[in-house]
């Protein structure tokens, strides 16, 4: 689909209003997430929803507010603050054959889960022959708000990038969250899912029915032809506001959202960097040994004749 311009000013909600008029749904990320929990626990008796306080109020962010009382709390449940021994509880469940979806609020905390995760979640299939599958999607969330501090507020992405047996998926838009979301869960192996909390008011095209968007593949968000910007996350709509003003200079961009990390689609980064001969990339997380250092890696690998110098 084409890419919806929102900033959450004014001039966009009037934007986005108008959705409607042209015959498109306009959902919130946040409402994107929430309709395809929605979806795959009518469709799929094997999904269920576990997470430290995804029954309050609030519903984590509103991805899943009200769940708990539509399916009940056998399908969508709270848990107590014992994130490395609830992980186990629900790669076993995995391993017994449903589909669980571990809401774990905050990224900053799954180091506390990091032996369930890198050496039970990420392994298992490959230590029994390909004979068993961990169909577990982990959703955790990224971004400093109000107050978040050092424990609230990091971007570890590439920590899980980084392991063998994981793939980890980070969409931008809402018709991708929701897309991205199904698709993970369906796939069968353990995925790592990561929101940016910035992204959840962001309003985008979101098809009513059940839609998968291919894990692995990014996109162009825009084309160009001087300059390409490789972003995760947030940092495509960073990406898209440095365009347009670049534009004004008569630099010509080229936004490629990378929209999965692991596996990396090589191929739209080469490609694109091919046709500019020059490349930025834009990520929430650390320059050492991070998401960024991968991705020049790979072009420096596989497509550095094409660079052109400024």
């Amino acid at each position: 689909m084409p890419w919806t311009k929102v900033y959450l000013d004014k001039e966009d909600f009037e934007k986005a209003s108008k959705l409607a008029d042209q015959g498109l749904r306009g959902f919130t990320y946040r409402d994107a997430i929430k309709e395809a929990l929605t979806q795959m626990l009518e469709k799929d008796e094997s999904v269920f929803v576990m997470g430290e306080g995804i029954d309050d109020p609030g519903g984590t962010f509103g991805t899943t507010t009200n769940l708990h009382k539509k399916f009940g709390a056998e399908r969508v449940f709270d848990i107590p603050i014992a994130e490395n021994g609830m992980t186990g509880v629900a790669i076993g469940a995995a391993l017994a054959g449903m589909k669980p979806v571990f809401v774990h609020m905050r990224v900053d905390f799954l180091p506390m889960c990091m032996d369930q995760i890198i050496n039970h979640a990420a392994k298992w299939h490959y230590m029994f022959g390909g004979k068993v599958n961990v169909p577990l999607v982990i959703r955790s969330i990224i971004g400093r708000g109000w107050g978040s501090a050092a424990q609230h507020s990091q971007s570890l992405q590439a920590l899980f990038a980084h392991i063998p047996g994981l793939k980890v998926v980070m969409p931008s838009t809402p018709y991708d969250a929701k897309g991205l979301l199904i698709a993970s869960i369906e796939d069968g192996n353990p995925i790592i899912f990561i929101e940016h909390r910035w992204l959840y008011e962001q309003i985008g095209h979101v098809p009513e029915k059940i839609y998968t968007v291919p894990i692995g593949k990014g996109i162009v968000r825009k084309e160009g032809k001087d300059v390409t910007i490789a972003a995760t996350s947030f940092m495509v709509y960073e990406a898209m506001k440095a365009a347009a003003v670049l534009e004004k200079d008569g630099i010509n961009v080229e936004v490629v959202d990378l929209r999965t990390l692991k596996p990396l689609d090589e191929d739209i980064i080469c490609e694109s960097v091919k046709k500019t001969g020059r490349l930025i990339v834009a990520d929430t997380g650390w320059k050492t040994c991070g998401i960024g250092a991968e991705v020049v890696a790979t072009v420096a690998e596989k497509a550095l004749k094409y660079h052109r110098r400024c």
